[in-house]
């Protein structure tokens, strides 16, 4: 039996479609555009009875929004956020086609699978549920879709909330990805809420030096500088600083690892999510790209690397500082992009509903606070005021290395996690 003769459960036929939009963006402007996937998510509002509205501000960068009428329209609006494109794929890396929507082992994959079209089907077919069955969600529900979250918003979120804050009117709170799925903790299961994300800066470093010929003996080599500036970047450990978040993951993680009360080292006990945890601990500088040379016997006046800087909300001028000194005065440190950090309580009537609303589709179950170490479009709505939370509901195996997933080869998410998360946010959506 083909992957496409296989029968789905709504919300795995419905992220299955989506990832087959080959919605990749590679940053900088170069896209492939989101328009198909945000027709395809308008379409599927309008056989709900409820009328989208688009948002196209660059050819092809598309973005879609609906609104739900709650029972109670007194009560704030609450944004349901979702992004449509991806990052790229490489396809010879992978097992199977990224953007065939493989299903295989109990499981949906390709790019987009966990980033984030697996979201964007749970709110779709959530809404859906209940607007089929002749109810309303208690509240308003602003549904929107954004384009270029991959390229941190900037042709995407940013200009929605810049030229269609009436989309907003009336939110105060937002649901988005990256949270409400669930780690392993030893032999225990926990879930984590995220309700907080580190600042993003994206640098590029440059160096120049004298222009020559391979052969030559040559102590001014932009090459030579760049390598050195980036290794030592690279290979900075940079302090673990803890937050309000961070200092409360580390200890509920720590009651249920029974740890030393070392915030790293309860991270580390977390398997498959470490990696992820940790991140959020500290500062990171990641070398994503190197740029220099045309031929191979010359050697090149210029040289130029990307990094990957993420900052816990409020460091971010001292972070720079730091770069600049780890590097040295020979190198340009250019800011390409910056965002804003966020961290909000874990607390108030939405952060009780949705830890509620897992506890009753998964009982007992512990739900822990945690800062991310990646970004969202949160960060946007953050500049009308709107309080974001990562609530993705997950219920994954033991031996799954989820969080690697983001971004990585081979991404994947179970087909009876789909399923759980449709439940738990349609119940969440019904209550709250």
């Amino acid at each position: 039996m083909s992957s496409s003769d296989v029968v789905l459960p709504e919300v795995a036929s419905v992220a299955r479609d989506l990832i087959r939009f080959d919605t990749t963006n590679h940053g900088g402007g170069r896209a492939a555009g989101e328009r198909e996937a945000a027709e395809y998510v308008g379409a599927y509002l309008e056989r709900l009875g409820l009328t989208p509205e688009y948002y196209e501000p660059i050819p092809r960068r598309t973005n879609v929004m609906a609104r739900v009428p709650g029972r109670d329209r007194s009560k704030p609006a609450l944004v349901l956020h979702g992004h449509l494109d991806v990052v790229p794929a490489i396809t010879e890396d992978w097992s199977v086609d990224p953007f065939e929507g493989v299903v295989r082992d109990g499981m949906l994959w390709g790019r987009g699978a966990v980033d984030m079209k697996d979201m964007d089907a749970m709110i779709l077919t959530s809404v859906g549920d209940i607007l089929r069955a002749g109810e309303q969600p208690e509240r308003d529900l602003v549904l929107t879709f954004f384009a270029d979250e991959e390229n941190g918003g900037v042709e995407g979120s940013a200009l929605v909330i810049q030229n269609k804050p009436e989309w907003f009117d009336g939110a105060t709170e937002a649901i988005s990805e990256v949270g409400g799925y669930s780690i392993a903790v030893g032999d225990r299961r926990a879930y984590l809420l995220q309700v907080g994300e580190k600042a993003l800066i994206w640098i590029r470093l440059v160096t120049r030096g004298r222009a020559a010929h391979g052969s030559s003996f040559h102590g001014d080599n932009a090459v030579t500088k760049l390598a050195a500036a980036v290794a030592a970047l690279g290979r900075t450990e940079w302090p673990v600083t803890l937050t309000d978040t961070t200092r409360e993951m580390a200890e509920r993680l720590g009651t249920l690892t029974g740890g030393s009360g070392d915030a790293d080292e309860i991270a580390a006990a977390t398997g498959a999510a470490s990696g992820f945890l940790r991140s959020t601990l500290r500062t990171t500088t990641n070398p994503t790209g190197l740029t220099a040379g045309y031929k191979h016997n010359v050697i090149p006046d210029r040289a130029e690397a990307l990094i990957d800087v993420r900052v816990l909300p409020g460091t971010e001028d001292a972070a720079l500082a730091d770069i600049r000194r780890i590097v040295g005065d020979d190198v340009a440190v250019e800011v390409v992009h910056q965002d804003i950090g966020l961290e909000v309580p874990f607390a108030g009537d939405l952060v009780d509903a949705m830890v509620s609303a897992l506890d009753r589709h998964d009982p007992g179950v512990p739900v822990i606070p945690y800062l991310m170490g990646g970004g969202t479009d949160n960060k946007a709505l953050a500049y009308l005021g709107i309080t974001g939370y990562g609530f993705a509901p997950l219920r994954l195996p033991a031996d799954l290395d989820f969080t690697g997933m983001f971004h990585g080869v081979d991404e994947r998410v179970p087909i009876d996690a789909l399923e759980f998360g449709q439940r738990v946010l349609t119940d969440l959506l019904r209550t709250y």
